[in-house]
């Protein structure tokens, strides 16, 4: 079976200080790789190279065995991303906030589809408070949850378990096995070998 994702010599500098290094892997459907390493390793400069964010210096990223290109209405239509920097909608309510989401990726039943998601996220009470009200946790939980409300073919994830408390964690490795289990690939960033250990496939670790 052809690879979903396929990164091949993929290389980063910052000015005089190169981050990645000809880094090579592949990622089917239903697999999760993790990309682990010390802070600086660059796992999230990965992440957004994947995910066209940002421009990688040399290399090259493939998405069903076509050159990635992050305008390109089918590839944005494949890949969900959770990136540690990720925006909010000010105005925008919770509830407001992930429906927008959902219908602007044409997903039937918009609004059943965010009340699924918002009680799965136990963010019911705060659906109609604004991003900046929430606390660290419920903002990172928003965060994945604007990813579980659109179709989505690969999952990129930059540290997902941050800010979770540990039944947010428990709920997030149930949740990741889960979409791997429906067919969904994912490319995580993690500090956590439990995380690691309950969901990924395989593991590289930018710092050795």
């Amino acid at each position: 079976m052809a690879a979903l994702l396929t990164v091949t010599d993929l290389a980063k500098s910052y000015g005089d200080v190169p981050i990645l290094t000809s880094v090579t892997f592949e990622l089917h459907s239903a697999q999760a790789l993790a990309l682990t390493g010390p802070n600086g390793s660059g796992k999230t400069t990965l992440l957004k190279c994947v995910a066209g964010a940002d421009l990688p210096d040399s290399g090259e990223v493939r998405l069903n065995g076509e050159p990635f290109t992050e305008s390109d209405p089918k590839a944005r239509a494949a890949i969900a991303c959770a990136l540690d920097d990720a925006d909010f909608f000010p105005e925008l309510s919770v509830a407001e906030h992930l429906e927008l989401f959902a219908r602007a990726h044409g997903m039937p039943e918009p609004k059943a589809v965010v009340d699924d998601v918002v009680a799965e996220l136990d963010l019911t009470d705060q659906r109609d408070q604004l991003p900046v009200t929430l606390s660290s946790g419920q903002r990172r939980r928003l965060t994945l949850g604007a990813c579980l409300v659109r179709p989505r073919r690969l999952l990129i994830l930059d540290e997902p378990e941050q800010r979770l408390d540990s039944a947010g964690r428990d709920w997030l490795a149930r949740r990741l096995t889960d979409e791997k289990a429906n067919g969904t690939a994912i490319l995580l960033a993690t500090h956590s070998e439990e995380l690691t250990d309950a969901v990924a496939d395989y593991e590289i670790d930018l710092g050795e």
